[in-house]
């Protein structure tokens, strides 16, 4: 078989993507050996199909999109167990601040992890990875009516559940005493 002969840059741009990747992974499936063997399995996928990719400026898309069949073939081979780990949030904050900023992360993170399937996915890609709606329904192959209606479900549920996190803390109460 003839290889078809790609510019070096091809080679840098999957590699580039890799953390992008690795992060969108870590969003849907919340476990963090698993997203790599997800990105490992893209990575290997996009490589043998480079082929394939048409049109450069639409390799997010296209990676996105591998990504995800290699999400959907691991949840069918599979029902796996949601274990949430603690990723560490980078802050140059005090230690108070970091503190908070970790909590604030981790809800966030488990507000994200509660939401079905389809709301999850495309809410980390249109608010994570900020992709069109359009490219969204291209990736999970679903009508942009149903990204919108899933992102609208989702970022309500979301903001249903944070809201709580940022209502400012009750007054102490004063107590005042009687001095003679």
């Amino acid at each position: 078989m003839i290889d078809i002969c790609f510019p070096p840059s091809l080679k840098k741009q999957l590699k580039g993507q890799r953390n992008n990747l690795y992060r969108l992974a870590m969003s849907w499936c919340g476990d963090r050996m698993l997203a790599d063997d997800l990105v490992q399995d893209c990575m290997v996928k996009a490589w043998q199909k480079r082929q394939q990719l048409k049109d450069r400026d639409k390799l997010n898309a296209w990676l996105y999109r591998i990504l995800h069949n290699c999400w959907m073939e691991y949840l069918r081979r599979a029902r796996p167990v949601v274990d949430l780990e603690e990723v560490p949030a980078e802050s140059s904050g005090g230690p108070d601040g970091l503190l908070e900023q970790q909590q604030l992360a981790d809800r966030v993170r488990q507000a994200v992890s509660r939401l079905p399937l389809g709301q999850r996915e495309v809410v980390t890609l249109v608010d994570l990875e900020e992709l069109r709606y359009a490219e969204v329904a291209e990736i999970l192959e679903i009508p942009i009516g149903t990204v919108m209606s899933r992102l609208n479900r989702a970022r309500k549920t979301l903001r249903n559940e944070l809201l709580h996190l940022q209502a400012p803390p009750a007054p102490a109460a004063t107590v005042l005493r009687r001095v003679k």
